[in-house]
């Protein structure tokens, strides 16, 4: 049974950093596209970031461009997000998803056939 499993996320101020994870468990790890994506209440669910092994490729929403880090570790079966310079429009609920294939954009995320149970990430001063 695949299974998605987040943690890492907390309460920061602005400007600080925060490393979420997700171990990925039942998968065939290395054709599996799999990012993040967040949901805010009142607001639609945005995809943040996509990668996957088969194309290579790496994608961000504009809004972390530059400020968030994906990482994805074939041997741990995990991928990490390394999010620096929080803003407090960062906050939400940050979802582990994953499916079979490619990422063709971060908002491919938010559809994904397999998501984790969610963290919670607050900024606030």
């Amino acid at each position: 049974e695949e299974q998605l499993v987040e943690s890492g996320g907390g309460l920061v101020q602005p400007g600080g950093s925060l490393r979420l994870s997700c171990a990925a468990s039942g998968f065939s790890f290395a054709w599996i596209a799999i990012g993040w994506f967040r949901q805010v209440p009142g607001k639609d669910r945005e995809g943040i970031s996509c990668t996957s092994d088969m194309d290579g490729n790496t994608y961000y929403a504009d809004s972390v461009q530059g400020r968030f880090t994906i990482v994805k570790d074939n041997t741990k079966k995990s991928v990490f997000l390394q999010m620096n310079d929080l803003r407090p429009e960062d906050a939400g609920i940050y979802y582990c998803a994953a499916f079979y294939g490619e990422c063709s954009n971060a908002q491919k995320m938010v559809d994904a056939y397999y998501t984790g149970q969610g963290t919670q990430v607050s900024v606030s001063s």
